[in-house]
């Protein structure tokens, strides 16, 4: 093994397998060695058998906190990957974690501030040398959530850089399911608090230029994330008539082609489209309201743009790792533009491993059609 990857398996070892392996636990086991690890996270397709996984997990990481959720694509050491189970492990000599399960129907936002404080302080204690420190979400990705509980975090984590993924169901959008303590739920989070040895560097990137078209929400209902439609007239409709299309003609490919961004803060972030419904509303992947003004922003090419963004990661250093959540509509759209071979050979490339999401979070906010990530960088005087 090169020096790079055997320090890379030192930091964050990784391993996968098929989906359907019926041997999938013990062979992730393997892969990953022996430990002592301080959690296991588990990447998994929606092909793979959730009962059989969960009646066999502490067999194989016995005594090990497991948490992992499914996905709409997996990012495994070769690139992009499907129907895959990817692991990674957070080795007990350089991680100290919390992790700590929320559950979205009875968000109570004093009580999760509580909780934060508690176990960073907890942290603290038990790990006082090491001063890096990041928090890393997996949330129910057809929850209708996310905003909500990013914003409910946010005090609680003070300084703690946050960032995570929405569960995937592939491009079917039915059931997604967060997994802990053995079990997978629906309308579930999970939070993970890590303290390492390492230096950390959470990161949140895209490759989408503003234009200076802009369209106004005037019909929208925010608790489904629905806009029923844009500049007085039926949303679809107006939306495909700044594109220059037919409405008939939009397709997931389209809305990833051509997102819309909001202005917040002074940053433009993307609100995604997920999907078209039936009567001509537009379903987006996070928050939406009336009043709004959205504007369409172009792509550059995505692996040029990838492959400066995760260069510029290494500028001090090489990352031994790289943990990210990639949104499904990136994934879509190097797809449709031929770009996915190059992408994929480039998340290899960078030691990037993951899962491809339903939306990412990024400190207090639920954003779309970004990589959001921690970069892993040896503790001080590794080799």
């Amino acid at each position: 093994m090169s020096a790079p990857l055997a320090l890379a398996a030192a930091v964050m070892p990784r391993a996968h397998v098929g989906a359907r392996d019926p041997d999938a636990l013990a062979k992730l086991a393997r892969g990953l060695g022996p430990g002592p690890f301080a959690a296991v996270i588990l990447f998994i397709s929606p092909e793979a058998d959730r009962d059989l996984l969960a009646s066999g997990l502490e067999a194989a990481f016995p005594g090990v906190s497991v948490i992992g959720c499914t996905t709409a694509g997996e990012i495994s050491p070769e690139g992009y990957s499907e129907g895959e189970i990817v692991a990674v492990a957070l080795p007990s000599a350089v991680f100290a974690v919390d992790c700590l399960g929320i559950n979205l129907a009875a968000l109570d936002g004093q009580e999760l501030i509580g909780r934060l404080i508690r176990a960073r302080a907890g942290l603290a204690r038990k790990r006082g040398g090491w001063e890096d420190e990041f928090a890393f979400l997996m949330v129910d990705g057809m929850s209708i959530r996310e905003d909500e509980l990013t914003a409910a975090l946010g005090p609680g984590l003070g300084p703690v850089p946050l960032f995570g993924g929405s569960a995937g169901d592939g491009t079917r959008f039915g059931a997604t399911f967060v997994l802990q303590d053995g079990v997978f739920r629906e309308g579930w989070a999970v939070l993970m608090m890590v303290r390492t040895a390492c230096t950390v560097r959470v990161f949140s990137l895209n490759h989408l230029t503003p234009t200076n078209r802009r369209m106004v929400v005037t019909g929208a209902d925010p608790a489904r994330r629905v806009v029923h439609q844009i500049n007085a007239e039926p949303a679809a409709q107006e939306y495909a008539r700044l594109l220059g299309k037919d409405p008939a003609q939009l397709t997931t490919f389209t809305f990833a082609a051509h997102p819309v961004v909001v202005r917040i803060g002074g940053s433009h972030h993307v609100r995604a489209i997920q999907r078209l419904d039936p009567n001509g509303d537009l379903v987006f992947f996070s928050a939406i309201d009336e009043g709004l003004v959205l504007t369409l922003a172009e792509p550059q090419d995505m692996a040029a743009h990838l492959d400066r963004a995760l260069t510029d990661l290494a500028a001090g250093g090489k990352p031994a790792a790289i943990l990210a959540c990639d949104c499904i509509l990136r994934r879509i759209e190097a797809m449709e533009n031929q770009r996915f071979g190059a992408v994929s050979a480039l998340l290899k490339a960078h030691g990037v491993v993951g899962f491809s999401t339903y939306g990412e979070q990024l400190n207090s906010m639920h954003v779309n059609q970004t990589m959001t990530g921690v970069a892993i960088y040896p503790p001080k005087g590794a080799a």
